[in-house]
């Protein structure tokens, strides 16, 4: 508790006060009433919302069938895995300088595209360039978080339901997914909270100026560039409580789903 109170209690209370005190003027809500009357940066929730909630269902949908898959041993396994996490070790900043090369006019994608006939795509400096960067990061990130879900699930309910005649596909569906439904949720709960702070990417391989300003990048511009710290504190309070409604909901929702238990054990 102490530990979150140093770390997230303590900087959010002085950021939200902070954001009531604006530079100039005497009326408390004036950042706020700049951040909301202001089209372009109002635009960055929408804008942040249209990178991170694509983001986090196709990283879960992409990462779930071979976390599922990871439950029973096979050759390669581990290689696999390392192959898998491997993005995780570079970072968004190496992800996106290396993209730039590879996915540049003269980079292998397009050359490949070329040799096929297929006319050259612009994959990078636009929304699509920071979409795939936050992919690459997301994936690994739920193929963690999965591989706990599923592997804590008792394999003996399968066994017990098979011995019952169940398929195949009816342990998946009506054993397997109730299961892990939760799971699910929970992993895609947390790379949205992961996409929400997208940033050296939007910059690097996005558009920030336009379909990247995304909701990190106005409260960079506040503090770092114009070194007005209360405005940058109520963008931030702004991104927090989106975050945390977001939260909310899917807890709610997580909660109303099965909460038996996945595991079985002696005793």
């Amino acid at each position: 508790m102490l530990i979150i109170a140093a770390l997230f209690l303590y900087p959010f209370g002085y950021g939200l006060s902070i954001s009531f005190q604006p530079l100039r003027g005497s009326d408390p809500f004036a950042n706020y009433t700049d951040f909301f009357g202001d089209p372009y940066l109002r635009d960055s929730i929408w804008k942040t919302l249209r990178l991170a909630v694509p983001v986090a269902v196709l990283s879960v949908a992409a990462a779930a069938p071979l976390a599922f898959r990871m439950r029973r041993e096979f050759p390669g396994r581990r290689f696999v895995t390392l192959v898998v996490l491997l993005p995780l070790t570079f970072g968004s900043v190496l992800i996106a300088q290396g993209m730039a090369q590879v996915f540049s006019p003269t980079g292998w994608i397009n050359l490949l595209l070329g040799s096929l006939g297929i006319p050259e795509q612009q994959f990078i400096y636009n929304y699509t360039g920071t979409f795939i960067a936050t992919l690459l990061v997301s994936i690994p990130f739920a193929f963690v978080m999965l591989m706990g879900f599923f592997g804590g699930i008792d394999r003996s309910i399968e066994d017990a339901a098979a011995t019952l005649g169940a398929g195949r596909a009816a342990r998946f569906w009506r054993i397997i997914m109730p299961l892990a439904t939760p799971g699910l949720v929970t992993a895609f709960t947390l790379c949205l909270v992961e996409a929400f702070a997208v940033f050296p990417s939007a910059i690097l391989v996005g558009q920030p100026d336009n379909a990247t300003h995304v909701l990190t990048l106005p409260i960079y511009q506040a503090a770092s560039q114009r070194s007005d710290y209360p405005a940058a504190a109520a963008i931030a309070v702004v991104m927090t409580v989106l975050e945390l409604v977001i939260l909310g909901v899917l807890m709610l929702l997580r909660n109303r789903l099965y909460r038996g238990p996945a595991s079985g054990g002696k005793g």
